[in-house]
């Protein structure tokens, strides 16, 4: 059982006015959505303890190289048929407590929204159509025949969207916005959102391991994640 305070504030914030921002990214999984879509995907064929042992090892930041964690864990699912791939996100995906409640207010205070992901674009887009998220950023799996090759496609930007990938959209974002680092919000569970989380001005650990939430300047560790309306008004 957790000793924590539900809600924790650290340091100064550059402003505790919701509009004064104008740029929120959020990580997804165990963030915008209560699971994590890869360890799911494991779960219902048969190799989830194998496939989740690697995902918490690389979430405290145990395995360092994130892209290499998630080839690991890809690996194993070589040769899942897609239509396993549609039952995760149709009988598993749930928005987290509070998600619907604080993108709806961040985009009525005038907040672009990002979600940045080291998941999938399948469930990416899911999740953006559900929210009405502006932005999406997230790996692509890759398909033959219906089944998954074990690996991502890749993209004009790269092919896994790690801790550095993650900085690196915010910050170029926030770049073509014409807004300041400062401007921003970012929100992540895990050792790969620090990269963002260092950057912008407020810093939001959602449920997180200990080391992200204690870089965090906001720790919500108890309730949803309209908990950060009380920081944010």
């Amino acid at each position: 059982m957790s000793t924590a305070p539900a809600l924790e504030i650290k340091g100064q914030l550059p402003s505790t006015r919701l509009a004064d921002y104008k740029l929120i990214a959020f990580d997804m999984d165990s963030t915008l959505i209560t699971m994590e879509c890869i360890d799911e995907i494991a779960d219902i064929t048969g190799k989830k303890a194998e496939v989740a042992a690697i995902t918490e090892a690389a979430m405290r930041g145990e395995i360092a190289d994130y892209k290499e964690s998630l080839r690991q864990r890809l690996a194993l699912l070589q040769g899942v048929p897609m239509a396993d791939i549609e039952r995760v996100r149709a009988e598993r995906l749930q928005l987290t407590p509070g998600a619907k409640t604080l993108v709806d207010a961040c985009r009525a205070a005038g907040l672009k929204v990002l979600l940045v992901s080291g998941g999938f674009t399948y469930f990416a887009e899911h999740v953006r159509e559900l929210l009405g998220i502006d932005f999406v950023r997230a790996n692509v799996l890759e398909v033959q025949d219906g089944k998954l090759t074990g690996n991502v496609v890749e993209q004009a930007w790269g092919d896994i969207c790690d801790g550095d990938e993650k900085r690196r959209t915010v910050l170029g974002l926030a770049s073509l916005m014409g807004i300041s680092p400062e401007q921003c919000i970012a929100v992540g569970d895990g050792s790969n959102d620090l990269p963002m989380m260092r950057e912008v001005g407020v810093s939001v650990a959602f449920h997180a391991k200990p080391r992200v939430r204690a870089e965090a300047k906001v720790a919500i560790n108890q309730g949803g994640l309209d908990q950060l309306l009380q920081v944010l008004g």
